[in-house]
Parts: C-alpha cells; structure tokens; sequence
C-alpha cells in the first residue's frame, strides 16, 4: 500500500466523521493555539519591560532605602546631596531625588487616580530618558520656589484633556492647584503597569502638598558615560557609607541596582515566567492527546468488520498499524496547523495588555508536540485494530 493510498484513506476515514473528527481537532487546535499565544504573551510582556529599562540609559544607577518608614537613617536630601560631591563622586552627572506617591488628579469634574506621581528634580527627564513631547519641563528655579506646575503623561492626558491641549490648564491634586507646563512623550508598558499613567512635579511642591518632609523614595545618580558605572558605584557607595552607617545586624539600609543588574534580574525573571505560561497550556495539548485516543478506539470498535474484510483479503499486520496511526496523527496535525493560524491571528491584538511577540521556536515546538501527540495516543487503538483476528474481526456485530 502507497503512501498516497494510505494518505487518501485516512482522509476518508476522518471525513467519515466530521462533526466528530472536527471536535477532536478542536481539543489539538486550543492546545497548540495556546501554548503559542501564552509563550507570546511572555515574551512581549518581557520584551516592554526590556526595553523601558534600556531606555533607562545604560548610565544610570538607582539607590533605594531599606528601611523606610523607621524614621531615621533613610535617603534623604541631605544624602542626595552628598552625593554630587566633586572629590568624593567625580564621575557623577547629576542626582535626581524622587518621591513617589499615588493621587487623584481632577480637572473640570473629570477625576483620574495617577498611581506614579513623582516629585523630582529638572535633572530627572535627562537621567531617565523622559523627553517632553509638547510644552517644556519644569525649571530649576521652579523647583527651588516650590512651583506648583507639572508635567504630564499621555494616559492622564487622555483620560483628562479629551480633545482639549491640556497646556497652561490647571489640575487639583491633593486640594491645591497644579500648572500643566508639559506632557510626556509616550512610553511601552508592560501591560502591568501603565508607563504613561504617571505625573511628574517638583519636588519641593509635591512634599508641600502630598508626601510631607520624609525620607525619599529613591535616588537615581546618572554617570557621565557607560564606562564609568561601575567606577559611580563605588564612589556613591563610599559616600552612602559615610552617610548611612550599616545598622545593627551589619546590612546596608540602602540598595544600588544599576540598569545591567535590572535588566539581568528582569531577564531571568522573564524566562521563569514564559516557561510557566507554557507549561500550564501544554497541559491542553494532552487532554487533546487523550481526546485522541478515545475518538480512535472508538473508530477501531466500529471499523471492526472493515478491519477483518481487509486482513481477509490480505492486508497485513502492519498496514492496518499504519492506517490508524495515519488517521490519528493527520487529526493531530490538521489540528495543531489550525492551532497555530490561530495563534498568528490572535497575536494582532493585545492580551492583558501586552503585545504578544511570537517565538518562532515555540511555533515549530508546539506543532512538533502536536504530532508527536497523535503518534503517541493513537499507537494503542491502532495497535489494537492490527491485533484484531480476521475471524474475529467478521463475526463482530
């Protein structure tokens, strides 16, 4: 027997029974589909989060307290600086004290809850790679005067200033009166965390009106060029040290983290979780395998009177063997085809958020297992139907 005819009888076989071969590849096409579409959803998701700390600026070193809210020994202006130091720190360009807090922002009776507003420094847009897409970022002497202007993200222009330039208007926030002087340009999210949902004012003012004179949230020290990193971290760790003194138990009260150590942290972090999300959806890939093999030992049971026709004219052993596998892995492999047609179109749309990016890997991985499967669930009705006594076979009713 050809493969051709092999091939054209398992096609009759499987179109002998649409409504149920067509259930059967459904199970095959949820699976495949998934485990692609869920890979890609891992994979944008860490690719926005990448990215957001590439733009960071490869320059860039973020210093957080350990024990905020103790009352003593947190980051504090005083702190921030010292670390501008030009003898102690002479490879740092600037340092941009931040805190952050959450706030409603009300414009004309439209209200918005802003989960990053930042109270910072000018030097704060340069560091961070935040360019003012319209209007002009806050001044020093702003700063300095506590000025009560801000500076916009897109997503809070939109939910606010719908169709109105939101320059020169005037926010409430925290029950005073804030200055639009800018806006943000658009930044990729993570589908977590809206990038663009942010408020950025001056420090002064924002502790005036909403966090008090506490400690901050952070310190974000930019160096002079790439190759001086390493050599800024060592020098604002011999500040820190002289500043905040290690506590009782001998453990900084601060943190550095540089963009390479995030990056590195978010890269290993993404990779656990795209091999999770793959992992969960493989497990539909397999009740589509038992689905299989309860359609196929089906098939056997009521081809049985075909089988002992066939075997009684002379059909072998291992014909009948590979007819069956043949019909099994075929509704495998329809299936996984239109599983992953399915998950190219599903990847046009945002999931949760997130742009999924196809991994070509996980596409051939995924219709591999596909047929893989159908091999493997349909070996034992297939190897049931070539065990089947030709006598025995015709007596069936």
């Amino acid at each position: 027997m050809t493969l051709a005819e092999t091939l054209r009888f398992a096609l009759r076989g499987i179109a002998a029974n649409k409504l149920r071969s067509a259930l059967t590849m459904l199970g095959i096409l949820i699976g495949v589909a998934a485990v692609i579409l869920l890979v890609a959803v891992g994979n944008g998701s860490a690719q926005a989060i990448t990215s957001r700390i590439e733009a960071l600026g490869t320059n860039t070193l973020t210093v957080t307290g350990t024990n905020r809210g103790t009352g003593t020994g947190g980051l504090t202006l005083d702190v921030a600086d010292a670390l501008t130091d030009p003898v102690l720190a002479p490879d740092v360009r600037s340092v941009s004290p931040l805190v952050t807090t959450s706030a409603t922002v009300t414009y004309q009776g439209a209200e918005h809850e802003v989960g990053q507003f930042v109270g910072t420094r000018p030097s704060w847009f340069d560091a961070s790679n935040s360019p003012v897409a319209s209007g002009t970022a806050f001044s020093v002497d702003d700063e300095a005067q506590g000025r009560r202007v801000v500076v916009l993200g897109r997503t809070v222009v939109e939910e606010l200033f719908s169709g109105v330039d939101p320059i020169g208007q005037q926010v409430t926030v925290g029950g005073a009166l804030f200055t639009v002087v800018g806006v943000l340009a658009p930044k990729s999210s993570t589908g977590f965390q809206d990038a663009n949902d942010t408020v950025i004012a001056p420090l002064r003012a924002v502790r005036e009106v909403l966090t008090g004179y506490g400690t901050l949230s952070s310190i974000l020290v930019e160096a002079k060029n790439p190759e001086q990193v390493e050599a800024v971290q060592a020098e604002i760790t011999t500040v820190l040290a002289q500043r905040l003194p290690s506590t009782g138990t001998g453990s900084a009260p601060y943190r550095i983290q540089n963009a390479a150590q995030l990056l590195q942290t978010q890269t290993e972090t993404a990779e656990t979780f795209t091999v999770l999300l793959g992992a969960v959806a493989a497990i539909s890939l397999l009740v589509g395998g038992i689905g299989i093999t309860n359609i196929m030992l089906v098939t056997v049971t009521e081809r049985t009177r075909e089988i002992g026709i066939r075997k009684a004219l002379g059909a072998r052993r291992r014909t009948v063997l590979i007819q069956f596998l043949t019909e099994a892995t075929l509704l495998s492999l329809i299936g996984g085809a239109l599983g992953v047609a399915a998950a190219l179109i599903g990847s046009r749309f945002a999931i949760v958020g997130v742009r999924p990016v196809i991994v070509p890997s996980s596409v051939v991985l995924a219709l591999g297992v596909s047929v893989a499967i159908g091999l493997f669930f349909g070996g034992l009705p297939a190897a049931r139907a070539a065990r089947l006594r030709p006598i025995d076979a015709l007596r069936y009713e």
